[in-house]
């Protein structure tokens, strides 16, 4: 079984904060089925967005973890902003959760799949 997304943005928001980082969700999405969206900030200004990652990259072993993907980074957060913005006018459920992770790496608090 799969734990809701409201539970699991709580957890995210857990770990990101004993880490030493901040975090806040920026858009609740359905609590249930929300798809995840990580805007992640780094103290240095750098910017990396984190989304859900495709389907093919669920294995039957795993199929209840969620996944992420890269979708970009750089210095500047405005394509990251359109981008969320369009990803809301498509799909109003989504969350969005703003984070700077401390002295934890971004890809230890997400399962993130490098694979394409």
């Amino acid at each position: 079984m799969r734990v809701t997304t409201d539970l699991w943005v709580s957890a995210l928001l857990r770990r990101v904060f004993a880490a030493g980082g901040f975090a806040a969700v920026v858009k609740r999405g359905a609590a249930e089925a929300g798809a995840i969206f990580v805007l992640s900030r780094g103290r240095l200004g750098e910017v990396a967005l984190f989304g859900p990652a495709p389907q093919t990259s669920y294995d039957s072993a795993k199929p209840d973890e969620r996944f992420f993907s890269l979708l970009g980074s750089g210095d500047d957060a405005a394509p990251f902003d359109a981008k969320l913005e369009r990803e809301k006018k498509f799909d109003p459920d989504i969350w969005v959760v703003e984070i700077e992770a401390g002295a934890v790496p971004v890809e230890e608090l997400l399962s993130v799949r490098t694979d394409s």
